[in-house]
């Protein structure tokens, strides 16, 4: 994904939401800081998906009726991962801006799972107190603009922003299990917020324009 082309959404999201790319941007050096000289390179990613079939594991509540869906590389989204764990299945990969299972996501990283770890203006604090605790291999994201080993992939939530990562690294095909763009989860706090963000997943996921990616069929 190249910046100049996800800033055109970026901003937007952040006039949206009233978000701040100055405290985004200080996120992303907080979490660069808490990585030095321990980031995993991205090339383990790229030869993990590139031409490979992707499912890409959200956390609406039906993933766990659908779990026998999964194939191929597997990218949870944040607490997908508890849920996949639950059935004894490790993800290839997880996207996570910390608001999920901790003890589960590191967990998975230490059994091989990829960290996929996500810099906001709103996880500052979380970034400080868990970031330390994943041993296994790490990779930093940001929404803002990429810098040194912080990378920008394109993507908003975590489940769009699995999909942006399984796109820009060549997947053949990517799948989506457990996504339910309408139904925000009973349980999020703020079902006007989600239900928003849900959206933003959608249109954010459909302006790849990616033939090769498979939306739930309802």
């Amino acid at each position: 994904m190249d910046f100049s082309r996800w800033e055109i959404y970026y901003n937007q999201i952040l006039a949206d939401f009233g978000y701040s790319r100055e405290e985004d941007e200080r996120a992303a050096l907080v979490l660069s800081e808490l990585l030095a000289e321990r980031t995993s390179s991205t090339d383990e990613l790229r030869e993990m998906i590139e031409g490979e079939i992707v499912t890409v594991a959200g956390d609406a509540e039906s993933l766990g009726r659908e779990i026998d869906s999964l194939e191929g590389v597997v990218i949870s989204a944040d607490e997908a991962t508890s849920v996949l764990l639950s059935h004894d299945i490790i993800p290839d990969a997880f996207t996570t801006d910390l608001d999920g299972r901790i003890e589960d996501l590191v967990r998975a990283n230490s059994q091989g799972a990829i960290a996929i770890i996500h810099a906001h203006g709103d996880n500052m604090d979380a970034l400080k107190e868990h970031v330390g605790k994943f041993e296994g291999r790490v990779i930093g994201t940001t929404q803002a603009e990429p810098f040194d080993e912080i990378h920008d992939f394109g993507g908003f939530t975590d489940g769009d922003r699995a999909v942006f990562i399984a796109d820009h690294f060549g997947a053949e095909e990517i799948r989506l299990v457990g996504f339910d763009f309408e139904n925000p989860r009973k349980k999020d706090k703020n079902l006007e917020t989600k239900a928003r963000k849900l959206d933003w997943a959608y249109v954010l996921m459909r302006s790849l324009d990616n033939e090769r990616i498979i939306f739930p069929s309802s």
